[in-house]
């Protein structure tokens, strides 16, 4: 081992062994440059964020490393690398195409995050559009193109599989197409909490401070995982107010409006709907046309009357419409058959089958007392004050909506009311939405569009 290469390359295959080959093809294999100088041995990296992170997370083992090959006394310096530099540099210029590790410079990433790495950023461009989330990719598109004007944060919201990430992941490759020079921030609530709890155990917590409140954009999925973790929603609630304090692009994605999210901090939730909220919706018939044709179109083609049936009978969220079209595309290609009604039952006949969920009247009941925090007895209450009517007549209108009863039938479930009651209740909650009021309903006080959305999506799962 008489070679600088020589000594180069043990220390790497010490650290390696060291850390475990896939950590370090992560974070230093063509990332990386060691230059060994005469009184120490030289880390070169492309960027000080890199350099930060990799010196606190791997200082110890790079200096190791370098212990076993070198001896104990060797020092290390981690150091930006003009090549390197100037490499990653080209790279973020050629990002055009959207790829998630240009998007997120030089961000360390979780082990549930890295396939992820791998594949494109999707855009904002390939969302499909339609009345269950137009507004919500109009704010998408607003904040990428005056980011300094959208407010703090942008929360959107939605059941699973509704285009929550999609959004979140077209922002992100917008905001670094547009800003070549920001570092934009792209993680789950899951990882920024186990980042937390790790600057807390390794006492690092102005560094993990740093990283996230220096940033130019954070965006952040699923921040309903932070529910009953009150030390982690207060670092999340003073990271938001750094941002905000600075005019920072701040957007989240959850599963429901942050007035239903259970075991919030009352002083997250305030900040979550002081910014802009926004819903999307399981797609309705258009838009589930819409999302067939556009799949289908890159998949290779299915016709017009199999892409009818699948906008008529599958009622379920984007993602399972996207593997209706996998399906039936690939047992077309499986059996060298065209595509056809015959081939499309075939393959999606367990699918079709189970689409078909029938919603009972006890169902109903038993979601709305669930979600409004109330007991069955007072859903069936003769009484008439607001506090017992406005549930049952919210109650009313979701079993019309979603069940086969008739008015009668559904008087009678309710407390053996009579047809015009159910009618005069069902048209009352209407008038509700069209007027965009906010109620008391039960325990919640909410938009009655968003407290209809948090039933409705528990009826369908």
């Amino acid at each position: 081992m008489n070679t600088t290469y020589d000594v180069v390359a043990a220390v790497a295959q010490a650290l390696s062994q060291r850390i475990g080959e896939a950590r370090y093809n992560l974070w230093f294999a063509g990332k990386t440059k060691f230059v060994r100088n005469d009184d120490h041995l030289a880390v070169g990296v492309p960027n000080l964020f890199l350099q930060d992170w990799l010196q606190k997370t791997f200082g110890a083992d790079v200096r190791s490393a370098a212990g076993d090959v070198l001896g104990s006394d060797t020092a290390i310096r981690f150091v930006i690398d003009a090549e390197l530099f100037q490499a990653a540099r080209e790279r973020e210029n050629q990002s055009a195409a959207g790829s998630r590790q240009s998007a997120v410079v030089s961000q360390p990433v979780s082990a549930s995050q890295r396939p992820a790495r791998q594949r494109r950023w999707r855009q904002l461009d390939d969302f499909v559009v339609g009345p269950c989330n137009r507004v919500a990719h109009a704010s998408a598109l607003g904040l990428v193109e005056t980011p300094n004007e959208c407010p703090i944060p942008l929360v959107l919201h939605g059941a699973v599989g509704t285009g929550k990430t999609h959004l979140l992941e077209g922002i992100c490759a917008g905001l670094s197409r547009r800003h070549a020079e920001w570092r934009v921030l792209f993680l789950t609530a899951e990882d920024f909490t186990n980042r937390f709890v790790q600057a807390m155990h390794k006492h690092q917590l102005n560094a993990f401070r740093r990283q996230f409140r220096d940033c130019d954009a954070l965006l952040v999925d699923d921040v309903g995982f932070l529910a009953k973790k009150q030390a982690t929603q207060e670092e999340f609630l003073h990271t938001l107010d750094a941002l905000q304090t600075d005019q920072r692009p701040v957007v989240l994605t959850t599963d429901c409006h942050p007035r239903l999210a259970d075991h919030f901090l009352p002083e997250l939730t305030d900040r979550l709907v002081g910014g802009a909220v926004w819903s999307l919706t399981t797609p309705e018939h258009a838009t589930r046309r819409a999302l067939l044709r556009a799949k289908a179109t890159r998949a290779g083609g299915i016709p017009e009357p199999v892409l009818d049936f699948l906008s008529e009978h599958l009622t379920g969220n984007v993602r399972e419409i996207e593997g209706a079209v996998h399906s039936v595309i690939h047992l077309a290609k499986a059996t060298a058959r065209p595509i056809d009604l015959d081939l499309a039952h075939e393959a999606l006949g367990d699918l079709l089958r189970h689409s078909i969920r029938l919603v009972t009247l006890d169902d109903i009941d038993r979601v709305v007392c669930d979600v409004l925090g109330m007991s069955r007895d007072l859903l069936f209450s003769k009484k008439r004050q607001w506090i017992y009517s406005y549930p049952r007549m919210l109650a009313m209108y979701l079993a019309r909506k979603h069940t086969s009863a008739a008015y009668s039938e559904v008087g009678k479930h309710f407390g053996n009311r009579n047809h015009s009651t159910v009618v005069a209740g069902e048209k009352r909650v209407r008038q509700w939405l069209a007027d965009k009021i906010t109620l008391q309903l039960g325990k919640r006080i909410m938009p009655v569009a968003d407290i209809i959305e948090q039933i409705e999506r528990k009826l369908e799962s």
